[in-house]
């Protein structure tokens, strides 16, 4: 018998250290070294302070910022519950999430057909992206709320637009926070 537990404690022990700690530290090392910001979370820091990850979704609900697309993980935006909501077409529940962000969206001065974007929530309800089309037709309401042109809001909303990886995987979007960010340091700027 102990002939057969002694090369099954050995093999444990061997593929603990391999797999448990030899492969964990090398992907590690890795991703510390040709990925650093990717593998830290990709923090934005602002004057030394983490204000946001680029990969995921904050809520911005005064006027003058851009708004994200509505999320479903818990209570909203919380990275705690990160999920869709698993709630179908038929779902009157969605339905009446759905109008109620719509109707909010018109009562923010939106009369132009919304991008899908701008009614649902992502897959995992903290999607940090929006459409350009969704930024675009928000321009009108956080130039005014900042007192800036129209013009000027939607030319950093095009410079903010992000292509697709590689020209091709991916659609063009426009990240919440950086954009939000941009406009908090455009208004700060002297020339305004």
């Amino acid at each position: 018998m102990l002939q057969s537990i002694r090369p099954a404690i050995a093999m444990t022990a061997l593929f603990t250290l391999l797999l448990g700690l030899a492969y964990p530290l090398a992907m590690t090392g890795i991703g510390q070294t040709a990925f650093p910001a990717a593998a830290n979370g990709s923090l934005i820091v602002r004057e030394g302070v983490a204000v946001g990850s680029a990969l995921v979704g904050q809520n911005f609900s005064e006027p003058r910022y851009f708004w994200p697309r509505p999320s479903a993980a818990g209570a909203g935006y919380d990275g705690m519950a990160s999920s869709g909501s698993n709630l179908g077409p038929t779902s009157q529940k969605l339905k009446d999430r759905t109008a109620e962000t719509v109707a909010a969206l018109r009562d923010s001065g939106i009369s132009a057909p919304l991008p899908a974007d701008a009614a649902t929530a992502s897959g995992s309800g903290l999607d940090p992206d929006i459409s350009p089309a969704y930024a675009r037709l928000q321009v009108a309401r956080v130039a005014a709320a900042r007192a800036l042109p129209d013009d000027r809001v939607a030319q950093l909303v095009e410079q903010s637009v992000e292509t697709p990886l590689f020209g091709f995987l991916g659609e063009e979007r426009v990240n919440v926070l950086k954009l939000n960010l941009a406009l908090d340091a455009l208004a700060s700027s002297p020339a305004n």
